[in-house]
């Protein structure tokens, strides 16, 4: 585990809030908020976007809320619509609630939470609307326990994507982020239209293509913990034709 970087009082005091969208990650989700809250920064707070798993994640949630009334949100969808529509309804919700700064991460602990404060101080000391937690830069890693077949998935996707949309990006389908909130409302989440992961995909495009600077940062991404993945066939066929979906749908997209 890294030691999170200490911010100087401003920063460290920014309205950051962390959206951690979840489905049957009852297992993970105290730990994750455990070591959210545990970070140094007071302005951070954690919004839960739950899918009404089946395995008690919301009420999970709900008791984790309870305890930190101050600090945790809790945002009850009606099923499985997707990774997508679940960030969509978290980012929108932290928006209206005033974060200026919002961060996105999985539940299964596969982002380090402890590079969050690093990540912040990189997009305060740029005028770049997104920074991610890369594992494709120099310095990024993958766990070696992450199997082999995912590897080249990942692999293969970021060049299947790279190809067709020329979005100068590493990690282009990178989960880990913190963007502005100018950056969010000028991209604006009513033009998303992908459920799935490729909705990673869609909002890089998307801020590239409205002129903000994407800045990556070295991240270790870590096998998950517990539970199993959400990855779909049905995800899968949707993120083979995002690519071509966006070209035309963005193609003259404008602030």
């Amino acid at each position: 585990m890294i030691e999170p970087v200490q911010l100087p009082t401003p920063w460290a005091d920014a309205r950051l809030t962390v959206v951690v969208p979840t489905y049957n990650e009852a297992g993970n989700l105290p730990l994750v908020v455990e070591r959210l809250l545990a970070l140094p920064l007071p302005g951070l707070k954690v919004l839960v976007a739950d899918d009404n798993s089946p395995d008690g994640t919301g009420e999970v949630a709900d008791k984790l809320a309870i305890e930190h009334p101050e600090r945790i949100e809790v945002v009850h969808r009606a099923g499985k619509e997707g990774l997508g529509r679940a960030y969509v309804d978290g980012i929108s919700r932290a928006l209206d609630g005033g974060a200026e700064y919002v961060a996105q991460m999985d539940a299964d602990l596969s982002h380090p939470p402890e590079a969050l404060p690093g990540m912040l101080g990189a997009l305060l000391s740029t005028q770049a609307g997104v920074v991610i937690g890369s594992r494709y830069v120099p310095g990024g890693e993958l766990d070696e326990n992450w199997p082999l077949y995912r590897r080249a998935l990942s692999g293969w996707a970021n060049l299947y994507v790279h190809t067709l949309l020329r979005v100068r990006i590493r990690d282009l389908t990178a989960g880990f982020k913190i963007w502005r909130a100018d950056a969010l409302r000028d991209i604006g989440l009513e033009r998303v239209q992908s459920n799935g992961y490729s909705f990673q995909v869609e909002m890089h495009y998307l801020a590239t293509k409205l002129g903000h600077t994407i800045l990556e940062v070295p991240i270790r991404f870590e096998e998950r913990r517990d539970g199993d993945s959400k990855m779909t066939t049905a995800t899968k066929i949707e993120s083979a034709l995002m690519p071509f979906k966006l070209r035309t749908r963005h193609r003259n997209i404008e602030r």
